[in-house]
């Protein structure tokens, strides 16, 4: 249980960063990417990257290292980065890279344990991979829009692609019989549409301006 237990807070980082993402947009009635976003996304990531070792499910670990290192970046474009202890940053940057290098030491007993473990059959690793690179491809979208505009964005793509990660993930969650990805996916759902409707009212509002 205590895995499931790293898990679920590793979620409850996630959600936490859903409601106040969708809170302060709905304060400033319009899409916002605040820091606590980000915050929370490191930390959520960073629980749920271990929780997929311990899991030994390969998609999971897919999606949180595709983005984990943009979220470094939106902590840095948001003056957070800079201001952790040197040694904090260390740790934070080298965590994922090293667990990597772990798990494939061994590839045989890597592809064995996570790839064509007799628990998930090999069609189901390759569904809920899908729906982990979209969402976690999303990150790369929010980052070259972020650059473009010289600051950390969420564009209107960004919620389009986390609704359709969203369900893929969560129809794999289901089919795995894992709490922690079905809570996790149920949570944003609403936040995820909101957040367009909010980006597509303010974009209008803009033209008639």
């Amino acid at each position: 249980m205590w895995i499931y237990y790293v898990g679920f807070l590793a979620q409850g980082f996630f959600s936490a960063r859903v409601l106040i993402q969708w809170f302060l947009s709905e304060k400033a009635n319009k899409v916002v990417s605040p820091a606590a976003y980000w915050v929370c996304s490191l930390m959520g990531s960073y629980l749920l990257y271990v929780y997929g070792c311990l899991r030994n499910d390969f998609t999971i670990i897919l999606g949180q290292l595709i983005s984990y290192y943009i979220y470094l970046w939106n902590l840095d474009a948001k003056g957070i980065w800079g201001s952790l202890h040197k040694g904090m940053r260390v740790l934070l940057a080298i965590t994922p890279v090293v667990a990597v290098i772990f798990l494939v030491s061994d590839f045989d007993a890597f592809v064995a344990s996570f790839v064509l473990s007799d628990e998930v059959p090999l069609c189901l690793v390759i569904f809920g991979s899908t729906g982990q690179l979209i969402f976690a491809l999303r990150f790369f979208y929010q980052w070259h829009c972020s650059r473009k505009a010289g600051a950390s964005v969420l564009p209107a793509g960004f919620w389009m692609m986390s609704l359709l990660g969203a369900v893929i993930i969560l129809s794999y969650g289901v089919m795995r019989g894992d709490p922690v990805i079905i809570l996790g996916q149920s949570v944003g759902f609403i936040s995820y549409a909101r957040n367009l409707i909010i980006g597509y009212r303010e974009a209008g509002n803009r033209e008639g301006a």
